[in-house]
């Protein structure tokens, strides 16, 4: 166990963290008159099991493996998940260790998928929790892809490696530097993003919560309506040019600010990127213009709003999509797993490998075409490898495979149809809302059977972790030596 100090070591950073942080809303409930122990307890629970594993790990040699990098992240986003479900626990809420596990795995994995039934009438402190969940679950998914995941060379994220030089070892110390930046960008964010959701009309609260939620590309609110509570244009105006802020790599805003200023026009995913958001909004738009749809009644603005929303697993709802007609419902389905960037908040297979397999696919037809052409495939101008290639394909291919499976374990569970389908789509996406009645774009979780809320928290970290930050610590030659 000794090998592994560093893991403990960290986590138990991580949870004093969260601990304090926990402390935060107790400032809300104090100014909203709604002061009680609930927070306190459970600051001084998670600081307490932090200290521990800190003191009994400070002798640590202050390097990491590959290996120990795997089980920290595994670890450290299980570990913040339930200490971060205690609040909900001791809260008024009265909810279950299953609703108070399955509310926290959606706040820190940016799900956005909600039990509670009526968020008009939850208290402030927690809505405020719900909300600093999902920011300190964005900022962390940031870090471990930009530092952890290339690697440990998961899906072909090693393409978000800044030096090939890095070896396992360095990551500790450059983690360091980089995580300042990027935490000092994403707070500017969010406040910049606070700031205009409080001159387009929200009150100070809200526009607090809903930003930590924007930039974090969650989807909490503090309305069972959503977004679509306020019916206030300028608003979700300020939410799509923020969600969109959130889910580009945020890597190319440390090198914007550094040197290169084009970046961000150069950069293949983020080309992409927007030409997905275009083409999509082009093809619903065309759809509900020829269908029995009055365009007039589904606005352009609801169009655009839903499919940011959606594409980018931020889970922020204006209409009820749902009844657009059938067609929607597959297209949004679709959104569902490409998702946005990588290196960003947003989560889903990602961009750059959907990118990836089209070109691999073009390649394979022009060499049965030209059987003796030399075809490298590059990205951002760089040639890629062949063995990154085989991690893209076998990522994707796990996580539909993955889909699939849960689906039928939601179905074994009671669940019908288009409520299996949808909800395993929305959770190992880390979407939020599902499609039909019951998980629908203005419904939530709170009805689905205990089995079917752990399958669904079982899925969203899963989705959130990339798959194999998870699956490989169950394989026994990961404990070989």
């Amino acid at each position: 166990m000794s090998n592994y100090k560093t893991v403990f070591f960290t986590l138990g950073v991580l949870l004093i963290v969260l601990g304090i942080a926990m402390l935060v809303p107790v400032g809300v409930q104090f100014f909203y008159n709604e002061l009680n122990s609930t927070f306190i307890i459970s600051s001084i629970i998670t600081i307490t099991f932090g200290v521990l594993f800190y003191l009994s790990n400070i002798d640590h040699n202050r390097s990491i493996s590959t290996q120990q990098a795997f089980l920290l992240t595994a670890l450290s986003w299980m570990g913040v998940a339930i200490f971060g479900s205690i609040p909900f626990f001791f809260s008024e809420l009265n909810l279950s260790i299953t609703d108070s596990i399955f509310e926290s795995m959606s706040g820190i994995t940016t799900t956005g998928a909600t039990i509670i039934e009526n968020l008009s009438a939850t208290p402030k402190g927690i809505l405020s929790w719900r909300a600093m969940l999902q920011w300190l679950g964005g900022i962390g998914i940031i870090v471990m892809a930009i530092t952890l995941m290339p690697i440990m060379n998961i899906g072909g994220m090693q393409l978000l490696k800044i030096s090939s030089g890095d070896a396992a070892e360095k990551i500790l110390p450059k983690s360091k530097q980089i995580s300042l930046r990027l935490t000092l960008i994403y707070l500017t964010l969010t406040l910049i993003c606070a700031f205009f959701y409080k001159i387009c009309g929200m009150n100070i609260f809200d526009s607090l919560t809903h930003s930590m939620t924007t930039i974090a590309t969650g989807g909490f609110s503090n309305y069972n309506q959503s977004i679509g509570y306020f019916n206030n244009a300028k608003i979700e105006y300020v939410s799509i040019i923020f969600i969109i802020l959130g889910s580009l790599p945020f890597i190319a805003y440390i090198k914007f600010l550094s040197s290169d200023k084009k970046l961000i026009f150069k950069d293949a995913q983020i080309k992409l990127f927007f030409k997905l958001i275009f083409f999509s909004v082009l093809v619903l738009f065309i759809y509900l213009s020829i269908s029995n749809k009055n365009i007039f009644e589904v606005q352009l603005r609801s169009i655009i709003f839903n499919v940011i929303s959606i594409l980018t697993g931020t889970g922020y709802v204006t209409k009820e999509f749902d009844q657009w007609g059938n067609f929607p419902l597959i297209f949004f389905l679709l959104l569902m797993f490409i998702g946005g960037c990588a290196g960003s908040t947003t989560c889903g297979i990602k961009v750059f490998r959907v990118h990836m397999l089209f070109y691999f696919f073009r390649n394979q037809l022009l060499k049965i075409i030209y059987p003796r052409a030399v075809l490298n495939l590059k990205y951002n101008d760089e040639v890629v490898q062949e063995k990154l290639i085989a991690s893209i394909i076998s990522f994707i291919f796990l996580y539909i495979i993955l889909f699939f499976l849960i689906s039928a374990l939601l179905t074994l569970t009671g669940l019908n149809f288009i409520t299996a389908i949808s909800g395993a789509a929305s959770s190992i996406s880390n979407v939020g809302p599902g499609l039909g009645s019951e998980i629908g774009p203005n419904s939530n979780y709170a009805n689905l059977p205990a089995s079917s809320k752990w399958i669904l928290s079982a899925a969203m970290i899963l989705g959130r972790l990339e798959i194999f930050a998870i699956l490989v610590i169950f394989l026994p030659s990961f404990w070989r030596n």
